[in-house]
């Protein structure tokens, strides 16, 4: 039987860090190497915004299925590890709320690993509406059309069938699939997921005054990017 503290749970969906796999709509604006790092940084300030929040068990799962290794230096705070199963994204989602839930969990939110400014408090608050007992389905909207981050109290496979991933579709079409199976949709707050130049551009002018400060969601990746515009990137210089 799970401890009050782990009837909640937060996975982090990741891959692994390997250059010419992850970030690949950063380049040629940035280098394979430097794409895979920044992306390690994705995960570092995930992880680190994370650790703050009260009440719930947290875990990473990963893919490849042989990529435990690369996460383990990641889990040193007691994180869980597990692979992701599955052939597709909308696959390996419902596998981890119909495993994860059947453990006795009341309540399992999903999060990406792209959203490296994301504050702890919209975690939080998804959390709290699922357990409002008014919503069996939560959402974070992102402004390409898909979402950040997605909870559930039991498993809706019908919400990752046959749904146009990788396109701006993903979410509104889930949105009414949700619409025709009854299934209660709640919206958290709209947040930027860092894929294009573009959101770099942007996440770099949002918190650029921040450099004189400490411990904000981001800092870690902000910082990286701040040497790249030292370097060569010139993000301040494009508007």
């Amino acid at each position: 039987m799970a401890t009050k503290q782990e009837k909640m749970l937060l996975v982090v969906v990741a891959k692994a860090p390997v250059p010419g796999t992850v970030k690949t709509r950063l380049v040629p604006h940035l280098s394979p190497k430097e794409a895979t790092d920044l992306y390690r940084c994705f995960l570092k300030d995930r992880i680190t915004t994370i650790q703050s929040l009260t009440g719930a068990a947290l875990a990473i799962a990963y893919t490849p299925t042989d990529a435990r290794d690369v996460f383990t230096p990641f889990c040193e705070n007691g994180l869980r590890l597990f692979p992701q199963k599955g052939k597709h994204l909308g696959e390996r989602l419902n596998n981890i709320f119909v495993e994860k839930l059947a453990d006795d969990f009341d309540a399992v939110c999903i999060i990406d690993s792209d959203t490296p400014d994301l504050p702890v408090s919209t975690i939080k608050e998804s959390f709290e509406r699922l357990m409002s007992d008014q919503t069996d389905v939560v959402f974070g909207p992102c402004y390409d059309g898909g979402y950040y981050l997605v909870g559930m109290r039991r498993p809706h496979p019908e919400l990752f069938a046959n749904i146009p991933w990788s396109t701006d579709k993903v979410l509104a079409d889930t949105l009414e699939r949700a619409r025709e199976l009854g299934v209660r949709a709640d919206l958290l707050q709209r947040w930027n997921d860092l894929d294009t130049i573009d959101d770099l551009i942007a996440f770099y002018h949002l918190h650029k005054n921040k450099a004189a400060q400490s411990g904000w969601a981001g800092e870690t990746t902000f910082n990286y990017l701040a040497r790249m515009e030292a370097k060569s990137l010139r993000l301040s210089s494009i508007k």
